[in-house]
């Protein structure tokens, strides 16, 4: 039934009538017939379609009604003498039925209390009245309306036959209970008392539980005497019914005595086969598992289980199910490892040794790893860290998983958790379901063989949740060190000490993690690889596993940085390598081909020769500018894939005041540009501008490459230079790039991702950076030779930008203290080529745009 809104648990009584047989202050018993008053029943009334059941006079029954147009019919009853019809649905599941679909006969009922439920469904007490026809349907909406012409039966009188068919429904009854039928033990006794046929035969036919057809044939009998023959038909049916049940229960206990039998004697066997030295498989296979409980080294509490269920299985014929199910769970408790452990490798050279080779830089993870091995080394008794590795896919987050097991000398399980959604993937089954196992986080224990492996929980920020439980709720007990020492599964049921665990999760994102996962964990950020780093990685890692994958050697093939550069620049646009390494195994299977034809000379892959294996380039970096021009900042951008510089052109026109936004830019980016406007008003009187200039022209600010979604607080500062660029008419510099959130009162906020910023800087032949002055802690991030190739100037407020951005400077714009460290441009200009050359990048003039690239996915400033 469909549920209304009606929240209203307001009870809405009315007078009781009077049942036949009391009940004292409660309801009175449905099931029991009731005495109603002489009412004068109206030929016009609601109707009200149930299901599944029919109802018959004289019953008083409870009633859920939640359908719209049921609870419409209720609501009109009671608005008028609460008299409703109930009329049966020939088929339960039609949802809203039509006149066809309801049968004609039914029975006219009082209403004598209605309850309206929370859920928005009424529930209403119902007695039958009489017998009712549908004669004609006089409304449909919003409820059904009926005209009912009411049966009437007339007296009949007490002959041999009608006497001799209560009394044998009576004994029929009698022998229904005995055999166990739910049938009131009240029914008898009211039946006794008992003489209309008619009522008679109703009240047994509302307490034999008849299907909806069987009722309602039933109903439809206005012949007192024919209704009763029907019923002691059907009660004689039940009858059989019940014997045959009771029949097929009797056999089936003397297969279950037979089985005890045959339990007996097979112990006899047994017992006789022991006396004659033969072989008792099942004896054995108890000695077995007695041997290997021993052997195990089980904390006490286990250990006691363990024998408990052996003793259990041991009276348990070998066959019998349960028997399958507890010999499972002890083969599970002892291949557990209670208390195997491996040794770890203390020695931090070798450690740092293997750390190294088998990943290039990521310092801070391998210090931390570090840390960890000499603390070990002084406290044996120290818990686990849980480490959570955060970056872009392919960074090498997995891998380095494996490098530190490998590093400590431990057993290394990785577990997979994107798109697990169900409790029981990490807490098991209990036992008493079929087919139940532990949780992967005890098989993966078992797996190990050891008590401290290195457990690896890859991708935790895509963890689900639905109807089968939170698994994020089910890792707080085993992510947590000080609840970790006795965390139980399900299946096992029993404390398991996961605490000498190291613990490593994995995750693109932190933000999807819920808060108390979160709190639970150490964060180690690995942002990604720089092109310098990639062309080390590269070099060191991937050609020689690609070139030996494909059946090539180094007399084969060479690849040149230039190369490496051109294929990370122009055909990867990624954070982390794995499409590095794709394009770089292409390159191996075209040289591969050629050798497998016969040519012999040494394939170089310069610079030149890239696109020739690849195709056109795929990714092309913004063009740099060739000379200073009004209006047109270069900002700076991070991306998952690195950084990128971001070009803000701004136009400002006559006509009415208005500020158009274009690019693809995202709420705050808007927001920021909004703000740069209102701080170029402020700024229009130190350049000479009337007061109402903006309120006299248009202004438009567009960042190019308009496909791609932009977004971000950090091109505050681009946008602001851009329009006082415009405003003023005065160029911006070239080979100047900027980045940071600004306020309205012109100060300039830290930012993130400065280390991408400034190699995607660099990477455009741009060495002037101008960031936030509280971003100055993080050149610690930048590499030293990389450092002394870009010159940072470090600006408080927007005026030290546009002092060091404007060509000629800012109007009256005293030299700041965030400066000190700034060189002007001019003096680096003769710097340039060396730098970029340093950098890997080649200088020239504009770059064309090959056909069919394509620039980068999402930009964030």
């Amino acid at each position: 039934m469909e549920d209304n809104n009606n929240n209203n648990n307001d009870e809405i009584k009315v007078e009781q009538i009077k049942p036949g047989e009391g009940t004292g202050g409660e309801d009175p018993d449905p099931r029991i017939p009731a005495e109603p008053q002489q009412l004068k029943i109206p030929t016009e009334m609601p109707l009200l379609p149930v299901r599944d059941v029919v109802i018959f006079p004289f019953m008083i029954l409870p009633l859920f009604v939640g359908r719209e147009n049921s609870v419409n019919a209720v609501n009109e009853a009671l608005s008028r003498d609460r008299i409703i019809l109930l009329a049966s649905q020939r088929e339960v599941a039609q949802e809203d039925p039509a006149p066809d679909d309801i049968f004609d006969m039914g029975t006219v009922a009082m209403i004598m209390r209605m309850l309206k439920l929370p859920d928005g469904r009424v529930k209403i007490l119902v007695q039958g009245l009489a017998r009712g026809k549908i004669v004609q349907y006089s409304k449909t909406d919003p409820h059904y309306s009926v005209q009912v012409e009411v049966q009437e039966e007339g007296p009949t009188e007490a002959t041999l036959e009608v006497e001799a068919l209560m009394r044998n429904i009576r004994e029929s009854l009698d022998k229904i209970i005995q055999f166990g039928k739910m049938i009131p033990p009240d029914l008898v006794m009211v039946l006794e008392s008992l003489t209309d046929p008619g009522r008679f035969a109703d009240l047994v036919a509302a307490n034999m539980g008849l299907g909806v057809k069987d009722a309602e044939s039933l109903l439809e009998m206005i012949d007192p005497v024919s209704r009763l023959r029907r019923v002691n038909e059907l009660v004689q049916k039940e009858l059989e019914l019940i014997e045959v049940q009771a029949q097929i229960q009797n056999q089936a206990k003397e297969e279950m005595n037979k089985t005890q039998k045959e339990y007996y004697l097979r112990e006899q066997l047994r017992q006789i086969q022991q006396e004659l030295g033969e072989v008792d498989e099942k004896a054995a296979e108890i000695e077995e598992l007695k041997e290997k409980i021993a052997k195990s080294k089980m904390p006490e509490e286990v250990e006691k289980e363990a024998l408990k269920q052996l003793k259990k299985l041991e009276m348990m014929h070998s066959e019998a199910i349960e028997a399958g199910q507890v010999r499972s769970y002890l083969e599970w408790l002892v291949e557990l490892p209670w208390s195997t452990s491996t040794k770890d490798r203390l020695d931090l050279k070798k450690a740092k040794k293997i750390l190294d080779e088998d990943h290039y830089d990521l310092d801070k993870v391998k210090e931390r790893i570090l840390e960890y091995l000499a603390v070990r080394k002084l406290n044996k008794d120290m818990k686990g860290p849980i480490l959570c590795f955060v970056g872009p896919p392919g960074v090498g987050k997995t891998s380095l998983g494996r490098s530190i097991a490998r590093a400590m000398g431990r057993e290394f399980i990785r577990m997979s958790l994107g798109g697990v959604r169900d409790e029981a993937e990490i807490r098991g089954h209990r036992r008493t379901y079929v087919g139940a196992l532990p949780g992967r986080i005890i098989q993966g224990m078992k797996t190990a063989g050891s008590n401290n492996p290195v457990f690896m929980l890859d991708e935790i920020d895509k963890l689900g949740s639905d109807f089968r439980g939170d698994p994020s709720s089910a890792l707080l007990e085993v992510l947590d060190p000080e609840q970790n020492n006795s965390f139980r599964d399900h299946y096992v049921n029993l404390p398991f000490d996961l605490s000498k665990v190291m613990f490593i999760t994995t995750a693109n994102l932190a933000d999807p993690i819920p808060s108390a996962l979160r709190d639970r964990m150490e964060f180690l950020e690995l942002p990604g690889y720089i092109l310098e780093e990639k062309v080390h990685i590269a070099k060191r890692y991937l050609i020689p596993k690609q070139t030996k994958e494909n059946g090539i050697t180094k007399k084969d093939v060479e690849f040149t940085d230039a190369g490496i550069r051109t294929i990370i620049e122009q055909y990867t646009r990624e954070a982390g390598l794995r499409n590095l390494e794709r394009e770089i195994g292409n390159v191996s299977r075209k040289v591969a081909r050629k050798v497998a034809e016969g040519e012999k000379k040494k394939k170089i892959i310069d610079a030149d020769g890239v696109s020739s294996y690849l195709g056109v380039p795929r990714f092309l970096g913004e063009e740099e500018l060739d000379t200073d021009e009004v209006g047109v900042a270069t900002g700076l951008a991070w991306t998952a894939t690195g950084g990128e510089i971001l070009m803000v052109e701004s136009s400002i026109t006559k006509g009415a005041k208005s500020l158009t936004l274009t690019g693809h830019l995202g709420d705050v980016m808007r927001e920021s540009a909004q703000a740069a406007l209102s701080y170029a008003k402020r700024k229009l009187a130190d350049f000479g501008k009337p007061d109402d200039f903006f309120d006299k022209h248009s202004v438009h600010v567009h960042v190019p490459a308009g496909a791609i979604p932009k977004d971000g607080p950090s091109a505050g500062v681009t946008m602001a230079t851009s329009l006082i660029s415009a405003m003023s008419a005065r160029p911006i510099r070239k080979d100047v790039a900027m980045t940071g959130e600004i306020t309205l009162r012109g100060r300039v906020l830290p930012i993130g991702g400065l280390k991408e910023k400034s190699l995607a800087a660099l990477r455009n032949n741009i060495t002037n950076i101008i960031a936030p002055e509280r971003n100055k802690k993080d050149l610690e991030d930048i590499p030293e030779e990389l450092r002394k190739q870009i010159n940072f100037i470090f600006a408080r407020t927007v005026d030290d930008v546009l002092e060091a951005a404007l060509v000629g400077g800012a109007p009256g714009k005293k030299k700041s203290a965030g400066k000190a460290n700034a060189k002007k441009p001019a003096e680096k200009a003769s710097k340039k080529k060396k730098a970029a050359k340093k950098a890997g990048v080649k200088i020239s003039g504009k770059k064309k745009v090959a056909a069919g690239t394509k620039k980068s996915s999402s930009r964030r400033s």
